[in-house]
This record gives structure tokens, sequence and C-alpha cells, in this order.
């Protein structure tokens, strides 16, 4: 009976144990096979086998530790067992003889539940074999930061490892031999046998020990991480008061640890057991707790600048150096100069780059105009810029993606073998409109065709942000690519992405990693398909380098042969780098390290190092061999597309608004703190002021595409400085201050807006819009440096009631105290410096009596218009003399257009 009952009980563990490991096994061969087809094995196996390591090292070093020490505790027979009445008719249970029976299963569920737990280290291990020195020290212990960032996490894991093992090894021979007799309570002593006691205090003697090397490295080390004065970092209280007070408390465990042999060779174990303990308590409480507090109180409170000006500078360094603020080159900009037509023209490329479409209206407006099906979405839009026929331009761009949520069928064919992929994008100027107040589209429609030098030679999109679903490629299937009239198009995948399915193994597996039972038996999927999964591109390249967090704006980029890819921006970042200012989730230090890109049709995944100075990016190139190639070796193509990134850009914008200053004292009272403006109207988005831009940099000789954001002094309205992170060739990733001069004012975003709101024309107009019911929305306040002046551009969007289509209806343009509304950018231009702020040919020729070319019409009439909007602008502000000029104007146009256009000759 008992046997059988022993055979059933082992037959139902090794069920168990078999439903749990086929799943993981079949996952495994599954991932395996994924990292095979891109490339990326060395990561795979990389993980693996440490998570292996470390699962036998741990479980087997607590199994073994566990097991020998009550094997130990268990020797000898128990003279005075207990014993415990199960039941009536059953035979008495000897309670020691059967915990020595469930040692061993319990020893190692212990130490299968220690291995498990030990698994998750495996990036912190191979960080610290493979560690690479920063070469900047700390200024405390002189130790490089390194030591802290790879080794002290590392040694942190080990010594916690040892501390948890020897508090669980003590408590179970405790137990073991309070249960064997070899400890008797009384009411007023306890009383421990020799050979236990020696046996107890080994071990305690143990734990002492680990915790006096954890107070003398890993708890002194923390102090660099304290927040107990006015920084991030060790302080004087921590220098001066609990850095001694934990080196006693070191040497009072190691102390502690003597004494307690002493005691059990003595057999006076409780008692110098608890001498040991007590001392180290009171040298706790005392050193660690009240000492430091005192001295913050009545010592270093009442003098605290100066007390703390030395470790102040410390945290400025590290914050600056961690958060790459310590490359910011700054510039100072002389008083305003007037802002004339002049200037302006001599900033074309700017003016013709001006954003007058944000991301949120032109998005619903490509999901009313663009998305011609239900199930294809446009889920964000990006920034971008592109040669486009000869000339610089700025653009919008979203690609166009399917939404298998949103077919009208939502089958197994439909979802993982028909509708396989979204179809190309639509891009778009960012500064023009139509007449109807909607966006030009240079790339649009189905299948994408394109009005200008951009091509998109191969537009689907089987990788992108929206879809992290599996597809099948290569079925008895047609493929669904695009709707052309009545008539649907279908195109077989040509592409290279995907693992085999292969044969009925194979099949099964896949059919467990996804739940479908239709993976197994559809007749449409044969052993040539190929199955696409892990999609969703961000997931995709997370997978691929788990190293990595990525930011949160991956972009689409059309390549020069016309295929589509994806540009992801890699963080390397910790927690550890000592005395720098850390953000709300404890990150000290981040670095832009990579570069990935993911093409969306095949799904390949490259990465390319963007920071080869990084020491967290150069170690994991150490541990993954072969995955991380040079930035020089990117495509030019795609090289001409990177831009800076959004969320590091955001924390060091945020971060340089206080650490730009680095003296101690003027960074102690905040004396010139700024902070990004903040506007009382809502605005479309999160960080209305960090803009893209197409612009001259003072001092440079040419337009560039740069990442802008301006600064007031905190709690004021005026502007103080700029900082722009630059994009283009050799120059990309520097940053650079402008600070403006103090003896001049600089409206601020706030002044501006507040000028525009108490202007009559435009507060008349926006009621009216109001009053017939249509929703007026207000675009961003863009700043726009020329030369050392400012000009602020806001668009105006108009939503009918009831309607999805936001229209570009008027563009208001300020400068200093002057503020004008126009229906396009030149309109308002001209209100404000009574001319075309953008100069053409073709005007020039017509000036010197030559007939204009077919452009040269368009120009002339885009003028025309742009001088009618100026006479009526007059006209109601009642200013006839500047009226009767710009009619005088528009006749001399009128008479140039009637020259028709220039003939051959």
């Amino acid at each position: 009976m008992n046997r059988t009952r022993r055979t059933l009980i082992i037959a139902a563990i090794a069920l168990v144990a078999l439903t749990l490991a086929v799943p993981t096994l079949f996952g495994l061969l599954t991932d395996w096979w994924w990292f095979k087809e891109i490339g990326y094995q060395v990561v795979f196996t990389g993980q693996l086998v440490t998570r292996v390591v470390l699962f036998l090292v741990v479980g087997a070093v607590t199994a073994g530790t566990l097991y020998a020490n009550l094997r130990i505790a268990q020797r000898g027979i128990v003279l005075n067992p207990i014993v415990v009445a199960v039941g009536p008719s059953s035979p008495q249970l000897d309670v020691t003889r059967a915990l020595r029976r469930l040692s061993l299963p319990a020893v190692l569920l212990l130490g299968l539940l220690a291995g498990l737990a030990a698994m998750s280290l495996w990036d912190v291990t191979l960080q610290a074999l493979n560690r690479t020195a920063f070469g900047t020290v700390d200024p405390v212990f002189s130790r490089d930061i390194g030591f802290y960032v790879f080794t002290l996490p590392a040694l942190t894991a080990v010594l916690g490892f040892l501390y948890g093992l020897a508090l669980v090894t003590l408590l179970l021979l405790v137990a073991v031999y309070w249960l064997r007799g070899d400890i008797i309570v009384r009411p007023r002593a306890v009383r421990v046998e020799r050979q236990a006691g020696i046996h107890l205090a080994i071990v305690l003697a143990t734990l002492l020990l680990i915790t006096a090397v954890q107070l003398w490295l890993v708890d002194s080390a923390n102090l660099l991480y304290s927040s107990t004065g006015p920084l991030i970092g060790a302080s004087y209280t921590d220098l001066m008061a609990r850095l001694p007070a934990l080196r006693v408390s070191a040497i009072v465990a190691a102390a502690g640890a003597i004494a307690v042999l002493l005691g059990a060779l003595r057999e006076r174990l409780p008692r110098y057991t608890l001498l040991a303990v007590g001392a180290y308590v009171i040298v706790s409480v005392l050193g660690r707790g009240l000492f430091p507090a005192v001295m913050q109180k009545f010592v270093v409170a009442p003098t605290e600048l100066t007390r703390e000006t030395p470790y102040l500078r410390s945290h400025i360094i590290a914050t600056r150096q961690a958060w790459g603020l310590d490359s910011v080159e700054v510039r100072d900009l002389a008083g305003e100069t007037t802002l004339t037509l002049a200037d302006l023209r001599a900033n074309t490329p700017t003016i013709e780059n001006v954003r007058l479409w944000e991301r949120d209206p032109l998005l619903q407006t490509f999901g009313q105009l663009q998305e011609i099906r239900t199930y294809y979405d446009f889920v964000s839009v990006d920034d971008d810029r592109y040669w486009i026929d000869g000339k610089y331009r700025q653009v919008l761009l979203s690609p166009r993606e399917l939404n298998p949520a949103s077919l009208p069928t939502r089958t197994f064919i439909n979802e993982h073998l028909t509708f396989t992929h979204g179809m190309g994008l639509t891009l778009g100027p960012v500064n023009q409109a139509t007449a109807e107040g909607l966006p030009v589209l240079f790339v649009k429609d189905l299948p994408p065709t394109s009005s200008v030098s951009l091509k998109v030679t191969r537009p689907q999109i089987y990788y992108g942000e929206l879809d992290d679903d599996y597809a099948f490629v290569g079925t008895r299937q047609r493929e669904f690519d695009f709707p052309s009239g009545e008539e649907d198009v279908y195109a077989a995948y040509q592409g290279t992405g995907g693992v085999r399915v292969g044969g009925l193994l194979r099949r099964l597996m896949f059919a467990a990693r996804f739940g479908s039972s239709n993976v197994l038996f559809s007749q449409d999927i044969v052993s040539d398909s190929r199955v696409l999964y892990n999609r969703e591109i961000v997931g995709r390249a997370t997978k691929a380098l788990p190293f990595l967090t990525f930011d949160h704006d991956p972009y689409l980029v059309i390549a020069a042969s016309g295929r589509l890819v994806w540009i992801l921006d890699g963080y390397t970042s910790t927690d550890r780098y000592p005395y720098a200012q850390r953000l709300t989730d404890g990150t000290t230090y981040m670095r832009n390290s990579a570069k990935v890109v993911i093409d969306a049709y095949d799904g390949s995944v490259k990465a390319y190092v963007s920071a080869p100075s990084d020491p967290l990016i150069r170690t994991w190139a150490r541990i993954f061999p072969g995955i991380l190639a040079s930035l020089d070796s990117l495509p030019a193509d795609l090289r001409a597309h990177l831009r800076y990134p959004d969320e590091i850009y955001t924390i060091q914008t945020s971060l340089y608004a206080t650490y730009h200053m680095d003296a101690p004292v003027d960074f102690y009272h905040r004396e010139d703190q700024w902070q990004i403006p903040v506007v009382n109207r809502a605005t479309g988005g999160a960080v209305p002021f960090l803009r893209h831009i197409i612009m001259k940099l003072p001092g440079e000789a040419t337009e560039e595409y740069v990442y802008m954001v301006p600064f007031t002094p905190r709690g004021k309205d005026n502007l103080a400085a700029w900082m722009v992170a630059r994009n283009d060739g050799a120059e990309y990733g520097k940053l650079r201050v402008y600070r403006l001069s103090r003896q001049t004012l600089f409206f601020g975003p706030t002044q501006i807006e507040n000028r525009i709101n108490q202007n009559t024309e435009i507060s008349q107009q926006v009621s009216l819009w109001d009053q017939h019911g249509s929703q007026v929305l207000w675009g961003d306040l863009l700043v726009i440096p020329i030369g050392t002046s400012l000009l602020y551009v806001q668009p105006l969007y108009l939503r009918a009631a009831g309607g999805k289509i936001p229209e570009l209806k008027r563009v208001v343009v300020a400068y200093q105290n002057e503020v004008a509304m126009s229906e396009t950018l030149e309109g308002a231009l001209a209100e404000l410096f009574g001319g075309s702020a953008t100069p053409r040919a073709e005007t020039v020729a017509a000036a010197a009596g030559e007939a204009p070319s077919d452009a040269g019409q368009r120009a002339l009439i885009t003028e025309a218009r742009q001088h009618y909007d100026n006479a009526m602008a007059a006209q109601r502000a009642g200013d006839w003399t500047r009226y009767g000029e710009e009619i005088k104007r528009l006749g001399d146009l009128l008479g140039r257009i009637g020259a028709g256009p220039a003939k051959g000759r």
C-alpha cells in the first residue's frame, strides 16, 4: 500500500514537472529560432548559459550548505524524542525522525527557489565579469566609477545571498537542536549542549562576519547615494558621523564573531551571544542613528552652506558628467538687434520650414482623409527632414499600419494569413496648407504616390508600432496588399523575414507558443511557410537587445532605395553613479548609446554604437561580441536622418535649467535657476516648447536641423536662454546653449501669449468662430530664433461643430510689441515687416523687365494674394496710407502677371 502511494506521488510530481517543463521548452526553442533568424544567437545563448549556471551554482550551494548543516545537527541518537499521536489506530509519529526524512526534500526545494531567484541576476553577473573602467574616480574613496556601477551590485548580491543563507541555516539549526533537546530553555537561563553550541557559534560568527564585511564595503560605499543634506551624495554628516559609525559597527560585528566562538568553547554561548548582539545594537543605534541626527541638527544646519560647499561641488560635477551636461557649449548673445525684412530673407530656409502643423491635429486629419479603410490606423506622427527637389525640407510623416482589431470579420485566416501588413505612409511639409486649410501631402494614397523626388518602392509594413500579433506568409491563402477601387490587390511576401514552419513537430511548438490549434491543423500553412512574430518594433528591439531601454518615439525613414525602415534610440542607464542627481525611478546615468535599425518589410535588426565612449555599451559589446556595429558603418542615407532622442533631451534640458550653475554658492541659493516656459493655454504637446526646427544658428554659415528649447528665469516670464541639440552631419549629438543678454528684455512665451490674447482683431475673430459653433484649436506657440532676435509663431486651427478634421485657418506672428494674424505665415510676416519674407528668383527677374516663367507666375500670384491680405488688414485697421501702398503694389504685380510666361528665346 505504501509503495503504491509512493508511486502515485512520484507520478503526480513527474506529471506536474512535465506540464511546467514542456511549454518552457517549446518557448525556448521558438525563441532560439527567432534569435537565429535575426542573427543574435549570442544574446540568446549568453543569457541562457548564465541563467543556468547561476541556477545550478546558487541552488547547489544553498541545498548543499543546508543539507550538510542539518545532517551534522541530526547526528546521534535522540534520547527523549518528541512523539505525536496521529490517530487512534496509527502508530505515534517521531517528529525528529520525520524531520530527518524531510530534510533532503526541504533543502532541495529551498535550493530550487534560491536558484530561480538568482537567475534574474544574469545581467549583474555578466557586467561584473566584463566590467569596463569609467576613467573617473569618486571624490571620497577615489575608486573608479566602474566599481559602483559594475562591482558593487554584484558584491551586494553575493553578500546578501550569503547573509540570507547563513540566517536560514541558523534558524533551522536552532529549531532542530531545540527539538532534539540540545537547547533547553529554562525560566532564567538557556542551556546549550557543547557540540550544538560550537555548531551554532560557527554559523552565528559567519553571520556576524558577513555583516562586518557588508558594513565596511557595501554600506560605506552606499553613502555616496545618500540624500541627507541638500544634495544627492555623501554630505558632511555622512562623512563625519555615519562613515565612522559604520566602521566602528563593522569592527564590533567582527569582534562579536570572535566573542561568540569563545562563548561556545567556554560553554557560555547564550551569554556571549547576548553581549555581542547587544553591543552591536547599541553601537548601531547611537553611532548610526542618534549621533548623525545630532550633528545634522546642531552642527550642520546652522552653517549648512559652509559645511556642504565641497560636497555640493562634487554633486554638481558628478551630475553634469553623468547626464552629459559637462560637454554643453555655451555662447553668449549680445543685446537683441532689430529684426528686418532683410534678416528674414537671409534666413529663408528657416521661414520656409516653420512648423504650422501640430502632431495631434495632423493625426486626426490623416485618420479622416488617408486611412481609406477602417482596418488601417495612423498611430503616430514623426518629425524629420529630407532633401526634396533640391531643398532642405522639414516634414511630418505617419505610417499607415494594419489594425487587426478593426477587421470587419476577425477569423484566424483573416488575422494571421490574409491581412498581414500595413501599407505605405503619408508625408507632407510642416508649413503648407491647401486653400481649404488641409495639409499639403507629398506622399499619399494607396498604393503610395509621390509628387516630389521622394519615392517609396517597398511600402509594405510587416513590422511596426501597432501590431505584435503573429502572421504567416507564403501560405496557400493570398495576402491582401491594398484596396483598389472595387477590387483588392494581392501580393506574395518576397522578404527573408520570419521563421520557416517546417514539419509537424515545429508546427506543434508554434501552436503551443501562440495558443492556437489552427496553426497545427490549418491546411493553408505548408512547410515552406514562414511565421513572423515579435513584430512590434520596440518589443522586438528589447528582446534582441535586453540590456537597452528604448525611447518612446521610434520613427520611420524612407531610405534612398525607397524601402521603409524604423530607427529606434537605445539607452544604457544605471542607478549606481555616485553623487549624481537621480530621476524619480532612481536613474543617475544615461546615454543614448545605440541606434537600432529595423526594416519594416523583413524585420532585420541592426544595432550601431552611437556613444563609443560609454563604459556601459563597451561592457555589453564585450559580453555579446559581434552584434554592435560602429556608427560609421550605418548607411549614409539613414545617418542623414538620425535625430537627438526625445527622452534624454527632455531630461537633460530639465536638469540643465538648474545645473548650468556650477558654482556651489549660486547652486545652493538657486540665484539663476531656469525653467522651461509654462503657458496658460492648453496645447497639444506634452512639452510644447521642445521643437525640431531647421534654422541657421548664430555664428554658423548654413541652416541645420536642430532640437530647440527655450528657458525663462524661474518665476519670471522673460526669456533667459535657449538650447539646441544638433542633428546634422559631424555636429550630431552636440548640445549648445545661447545665453541672452541680461541688459536687454527678451519677451518670453507667456508675455507673447498675453499680447496675442489682448489683440482685438484676434479676439473678435475667435469669438465670431465660437458663436457659429466651430471649435478653435490653438497650436503650440513656436519660438523661432532669427540671428539674435526672436520671432513667435502660433497656428490656429478650426474644427466644425461635430466635425473631426481640424483646418489651418490663421497664423499669428508676434515680434516684440507687435502682433499680426493672417491666413498664411507669409501674410502675417508681411503685415509686420512690410514685404515678402522669402524672395523668389522669378520676382527678381520680372522686376528687371523679363517676363516671368510658369513657376514665376505662380510666385507672383502668391505674392499678389499676400498684398491683397495686407490691404484688407490695413482697411480694417483704418490705415488708409498703407492700404493705398498695398493696392499700388497689387496693381504692379497684376501687370507683371498679365505679361504672361516667358517664351523660348
